[in-house]
């Protein structure tokens, strides 16, 4: 009736209402507090565990005895030359090298007066070391024919290791870091569980709230769109202090044991990076979650009305760790990860790798934000027309038809 005063609250004081009950509702929860608790517990303890079985980092160790230490800087450099990094360590004598061997301490030992070689190992040799060994053994037959025929090994060893290929790119290669693509991975897996955990919440919370009739009791005093925004806003400010706490403490147990060697700036900046994108994408696809969630009145067909959103967010994350790694810039990925559909999940890899121009980072942003004030009319339109029919499930086109 026209005489009935509009007893509804101001939009902010709605939307913070339902919020803070959304967050209260989640802190309380003990399945957010043990999966919280049990994600910090593991990924310290992995940090611990990487920090104690990384060992020097070297390929192989490999012993000399007195005799065959002059062999010791060519292997090296033969090592180097096939990309191996070799430990080196020197022994009393051969006898000595073998119980080295046997307790694992070495992973071969070189022995000879170092004119050949002659390698002890303790059952077969692993395929990398020989190739290194494989190197030096032909160097010491090249210098052998050199010095047959008059000439000076290390003269011509100094030429042929100064002689390279002088390389041309038409555009400035980015150096990749392996710890960044490591970190670029890491980045995505969390963005990606959030969006699949929290996300999905929202539906179910649409659903929960449908057919206990709550909704009913909410609508009498605040509108349908501030009710559906509040539970996106508690939820995502739950998952966002969730995905901060996780990737803070995960990122300092890996700097602070020196498991990750990365600048301190760039693992901010990383963390920083995660939070802009979870909260672009959390709200963008929590809106559509969230107007089709209020489509159906059981838990049971959630799953089935927010499928084809979702599976932008998976094939995002599968093309990113996918294709990423072995090819990061790709261009596929480039272009993807700046549009809206994929860049919550995309972006920030790429940001977290590095090599990304500003402007792509910007244009991502950007687009993101100008997508979210028509998901906000749009997914009002629908949960408005949808969340207080119960019963069959809404199609889609009457949600959208319904004044």
């Amino acid at each position: 009736m026209s005489g009935v005063p509009d007893v509804r609250m101001g939009n902010w004081g709605a939307i913070s209402l339902v919020a803070g009950r959304e967050v209260t509702i989640r802190l309380k929860s003990k399945a957010f507090q043990v999966t919280t608790a049990v994600t910090l517990l593991l990924l310290v303890g992995f940090s611990l565990v990487m920090k104690f079985t990384s060992g020097d980092g070297a390929d192989a160790t490999v012993g000399f005895t007195g005799a065959s230490a002059a062999l010791e800087a060519p292997l090296k450099n033969s090592a180097g030359a096939v990309g191996q990094d070799i430990a080196t360590r020197t022994v009393a004598d051969e006898a000595e090298g073998r119980r080295l061997i046997e307790d694992g301490s070495l992973d071969a030992l070189l022995v000879g007066d170092g004119s050949k070689i002659i390698v002890v190992v303790e059952k077969e040799i692993d395929s990398s070391l020989e190739s290194v060994v494989n190197v030096l053994a032909g160097q010491l037959a090249l210098n052998r024919q050199i010095t047959q025929l008059g000439g000076d090994p290390a003269q011509v060893a100094q030429e042929v290791s100064g002689a390279t290929a002088e390389v041309r790119p038409l555009e400035a290669p980015f150096d990749y870091d392996g710890q960044q693509l490591v970190i670029g991975m890491l980045a995505g897996i969390l963005i990606y569980m959030s969006l699949l955990i929290n996300g999905q919440s929202v539906a179910q919370g649409v659903v929960e709230e449908k057919s206990s009739r709550v909704v009913e009791l909410l609508l009498a005093t605040i509108r349908p769109w501030q009710l559906m925004v509040g539970k996106v806003v508690g939820i995502g400010a739950i998952g966002l202090l969730q995905m901060v706490l996780i990737g803070g403490v995960g990122l300092g147990a890996a700097l602070g044991l020196g498991v990750l060697d990365v600048s301190l700036s760039t693992a901010v900046g990383t963390v920083v990076w995660l939070v802009v994108w979870y909260l672009l994408g959390f709200i963008a696809y929590s809106l559509v979650f969230a107007a089709l969630g209020a489509l159906v009145s059981r838990q049971e067909d959630v799953g089935g009305v927010i499928m084809p959103p979702l599976m932008f967010v998976i094939l995002g994350y599968v093309l990113g760790i996918s294709i990423l790694p072995n090819d990061p810039g790709n261009q596929l990925v480039e272009v993807l990860s700046v549009v809206p559909l994929f860049a919550p999940t995309l972006m920030p890899m790429r940001l977290a790798m590095g090599g990304v121009p500003a402007w792509e980072a910007g244009l991502a942003v950007v687009l993101m934000l100008a997508l979210i004030p028509g998901l906000v009319w749009l997914s009002g339109r629908i949960y408005r027309n949808a969340v207080m029919r119960s019963g069959a499930k809404v199609k889609l086109r009457d949600a959208l038809r319904a004044s």
